[in-house]
């Protein structure tokens, strides 16, 4: 049985922004994550906290893991990046019930 197109893409930006927001609210800093994952340089966690790329499944676990986080919650889906979106506008409720359906609809189809 096909998934069909039910999933939404990793929004890399927001991504980033996130790890970078857990790293530091846990009082962790760039050097001290480069040391928990054993990487011989920072550049890797630059590129994930400016959303150019997306670190490994290891290096998601490990982080997870001294974050005291799920793997999942160092993950923003585009999805939850529009709804961030739509919640931070000051727009009508009516369009903002219309932009949902239409979400729910591309998922359903």
């Amino acid at each position: 049985m096909p998934l069909g197109n039910s999933y939404s893409s990793i929004d890399l930006h927001e991504t980033g922004k996130q790890i970078k927001k857990l790293v530091r609210q846990r009082g962790y800093s760039v050097k001290d994550i480069q040391h928990l994952l054993h990487l011989s340089c920072p550049q890797p966690i630059y590129r994930w906290m400016n959303g150019q790329v997306l670190p490994t499944v290891d290096h998601l676990y490990i982080m997870a893991r001294a974050l005291h986080v799920h793997m999942e919650e160092l993950l923003v889906s585009q999805d939850e990046t529009i709804k961030m979106k739509i919640a931070e506008d000051d727009i009508p409720v009516w369009k903002r019930m219309y932009t949902y359906w239409k979400l729910w609809e591309g998922r359903a189809a």
